[in-house]
């Protein structure tokens, strides 16, 4: 939680002046005349019928604790300048204790759900394990607590928030869902970005890759096993998801082999990556039916960390979230379900911390040499990676592929 949101609870729960009082029923009232005057309009015209939306919002009032507010008539609050911990410290995406409860809980409900997960597989072709998987890392199995009304939050985040436009989408599609009969406004849970349910979909993403596999006529990712199960095959699939093949595998890649040809789009056949002289950290030999199929180099921490040789699918996984972290975590657990129970063999370095304002400008400097960075973001993806190791290579230094402190300064 910010410090300005920190803050600002406080002051609403504790040391309430009159004046932030005062500013802060003003802008309820704003609220209440955006619902009826500005959201309902265009509910309207989406189909959306009066009663459900009164139904929908009935009671509901602005969520003040949420995060990256901006009220009518202030400004976005400036960004603290912040170390970039996904890539600061990846080892602690994959603690051993969590890991290990995921995939001790993952074991027992692919027993317990083997048919189905069976059936699931059959129809939509994606692996029970990996279900499991994404199914742990973002419920816990549907155990997690969602306790936020996804009306409230969604409302509040299309009314006044830094991304105000793609809420105000998820708030209208969160309408058509309960105008249609598919969930009803109690029922709808969500996180406090609006993800709903046990797999966690904003409100557009039910409408495009729920299913009602149970049978009972409801798409229910709150409380069926089977409509959890099967969106989340039906999501992967519709991304792309390529039916009997792995999602990567741990790897090791010799010096000769740049650390400058990750990236989706320099894929070659797993056959090609083998005889350049990279192999399987396990000792086997790649599986026969990959060989002819193609697969991206991917080294998530640079040279300081595990490197991988990811296929198609592990970049669908990441259509699920965004991060190759993510995406790990999910290959890893799923193997462990589904194979022998070890985690990656090749540690993560220490790795130097960066703030995201000096990986910018790195970036940035990158970006004026011709580089293609992916975006002066201050996080270091794929392109930013590469770019650097080549970068390195050029300047006659070894190639990390990774930002660090002592790089930095030389930007």
């Amino acid at each position: 939680m910010s410090r300005f949101i920190i803050i600002l609870t406080i002051a609403l729960s504790v040391f309430v002046t009159p004046s932030l009082a005062q500013n802060t029923a003003k802008v309820e009232r704003q609220f209440q005349a955006w619902l009826q005057n500005d959201l309902w309009p265009e509910a309207k015209r989406n189909g959306v019928s009066k009663r459900n939306f009164k139904k929908a919002f009935k009671g509901v009032k602005l969520n003040w604790k949420l995060p990256d507010l901006v009220p009518p008539g202030t400004k976005p609050k400036a960004k603290r300048k912040q170390v970039q911990t996904e890539f600061k410290s990846p080892a602690r995406y994959f603690n051993p204790n969590n890991m290990n409860s995921v995939v001790s809980s993952g074991k027992k409900l692919a027993s317990k759900h083997k048919r189905l997960l069976a059936r699931i597989e059959k129809k939509y072709g994606v692996p029970g394990s990996v279900l499991l998987a994404i199914w742990g890392r973002e419920s816990a199995f549907g155990r997690a607590n969602i306790p936020h009304n996804a009306f409230q939050v969604l409302a509040t985040k299309a009314f006044m928030s830094t991304r105000k436009e793609l809420f105000r989408k998820e708030v209208l599609a969160a309408l058509i869902i309960i105008d249609k009969g598919y969930a009803s406004p109690s029922q709808m849970k969500s996180s406090w970005a609006g993800a709903m349910g046990q797999p966690q979909f904003l409100p557009s993403s039910y409408l495009e890759y729920a299913v009602d596999f149970d049978g009972d006529g409801k798409r229910n990712i709150w409380g069926s096993t089977g409509d959890t199960l099967a969106s989340i095959a039906n999501y992967l699939k519709k991304y792309g998801w390529q039916t009997g093949r792995d999602w990567g595998f741990e790897a090791s890649i010799p010096n000769n082999v740049s650390c400058a040809l990750e990236g989706p789009d320099q894929m070659r056949k797993i056959s090609q990556w083998s005889k350049a002289g990279v192999k399987r950290i396990s000792g086997n030999a790649f599986p026969s039916h990959e060989q002819n199929k193609k697969g991206a180099i991917l080294l998530p921490a640079g040279r300081g960390g595990p490197v991988f040789v990811a296929t198609p699918n592990f970049y669908v996984i990441k259509k699920y979230n965004n991060s190759d972290l993510y995406a790990l975590f999910v290959g890893n657990v799923a193997d462990r379900i589904q194979y022998s129970n070890k985690p990656f063999q090749t540690g993560w370095q220490k790795v130097s911390g960066n703030k995201r304002h000096e990986v910018k400008k790195m970036q940035e400097v990158l970006i004026s040499k011709g580089y293609d960075v992916g975006g002066a973001d201050g996080l270091a993806g794929f392109k930013t990676r590469r770019s650097i190791g080549d970068w390195q290579s050029k300047n006659g230094l070894k190639p990390t592929c990774f930002p660090n402190a002592g790089l930095v300064k030389r930007f």
